[in-house]
């Protein structure tokens, strides 16, 4: 029997997070490892009047294509791939590693080159998504690989993975959207805002966001969601910053990242682990160095690091930045073949402050707690 999770999981997915309409294409893609949640969601869409395109993906071909492909076969984009990306209405995707390491000893050159082929297809996938064209959302299912790279059993797992998307099970949506509410709230008051600046153990950041939107992540991108995010302008981030946490790019594993800002772009570099990678990475072209996003995270359920960045770039009381491509909805020009999220613990005295004000101090929204503090002598009197 199917787990009761993997079913209203889908429901989620397909009824909230985007909204299957009737005589929508659906792309449903995945590893054949997440094949529960893969027919559930074809049964969900399906039950929505949707048209579901399943598209499974087989275990590490991935390293099969790298090791035996030429360079002329990597720049390759097939026409149907690209044929979903600029025609399809919906694209659900799920991860589901069986190895989350089968990439490791590839070597970076060839990632990079299949990075930068995909460029313009990325590209079409923000800007389809920011005009509204394409919904999509993306989330992980629970194999024994990723399992292992949290240090847990898999059933600890499981219950961890499940727990943070569906956090209230009897009323799941309903948590999303209160969860919306009270970041829209947020997202309402950094509306005209011009400076963020951010200080702590490990980071001294600042970067202008004039003109600049937050955007309200509530699932309907990613499941697990929480975070509310913006487009710093592109040569205004300046200072310091180590992430606290490990970093997962390609299947390849960093450790003790730390880059140097001026005028926007990385001009320094270093890594406990992986600073070969780091650095090849950043000279995928002109837009790698340069940071396309700056996120809180919210989700009071995701309290520590699992190596999976869908769930560590949504630790209460962290913030992270994304190098490379920006979205364009808030803003951002810049433009990049990358988009590498990486993450720093603010919860050890890390601070946030907006246009000069404390906006974020160890985890708490102080502005939001002005709102509640308010709203509260409101009812009382």
């Amino acid at each position: 029997m199917i787990d009761a999770r993997v079913e209203k999981l889908a429901q989620v997915l397909v009824q909230y997070s985007v909204a299957v309409r009737p005589n929508d294409k659906v792309l449903i893609q995945g590893s054949v490892l997440a094949e529960p949640l893969l027919k559930a969601l074809l049964v969900e869409v399906l039950r929505a009047g949707g048209h579901p395109y399943l598209r499974a993906q087989l275990p590490d071909v991935e390293e099969l294509v790298y090791r035996n492909a030429s360079d002329e076969q990597l720049r390759h984009v097939p026409p149907p791939t690209r044929l979903l990306y600029e025609t399809y209405d919906v694209m659900i995707s799920v991860s589901g590693a069986a190895n989350t390491k089968n990439l490791t000893n590839v070597p970076p050159s060839r990632l990079v080159l299949a990075r930068q082929s995909t460029r313009d297809l990325f590209q079409t996938f923000t800007h389809r998504s920011a005009r509204g064209e394409l919904r999509w959302v993306g989330t992980l299912f629970p194999t024994p690989a990723y399992a292992q790279d949290a240090e847990m059993g898999l059933v600890e797992y499981e219950e961890f993975v499940f727990g943070a998307c569906l956090p209230d099970p009897a009323n799941p949506i309903g948590y999303w959207k209160s969860l919306s509410s009270r970041q829209g709230r947020l997202v309402d008051w950094l509306k005209g805002k011009k400076s963020l600046r951010v200080e702590g153990p490990g980071v001294d950041l600042r970067m202008s966001i004039a003109g600049r939107t937050f955007e309200n992540c509530d699932g309907k991108k990613n499941m697990p969601d929480g975070e509310i995010f913006t487009g710093p302008v592109e040569d205004s981030v300046e200072g310091h910053v180590r992430f606290s946490y490990p970093t997962v790019y390609d299947g390849r594993r960093l450790e003790g990242v730390e880059l140097w800002f001026e005028r926007g772009k990385v001009v320094k570099a270093a890594a406990q682990k992986g600073e070969d990678f780091l650095w090849k990475t950043l000279d995928v072209d002109d837009g790698a160095r340069y940071v396309g996003e700056f996120a809180i995270g919210t989700n009071e359920g995701i309290q520590r690091a699992t190596g999976a960045t869908l769930f560590d770039e949504k630790i209460r009381g962290s913030f992270h930045m994304a190098l490379g491509a920006g979205m364009p909805e808030t803003g951002s020009r810049n433009e990049s073949a990358i988009h590498w999220d990486m993450v720093c613990d603010l919860m050890d005295g890390g601070r946030i402050w907006v246009d000069d004000r404390l906006f974020y101090d160890r985890g708490k929204f102080q502005v939001e707690e002005v709102h509640e503090e308010r709203h509260a002598r409101r009812e009382s009197a």
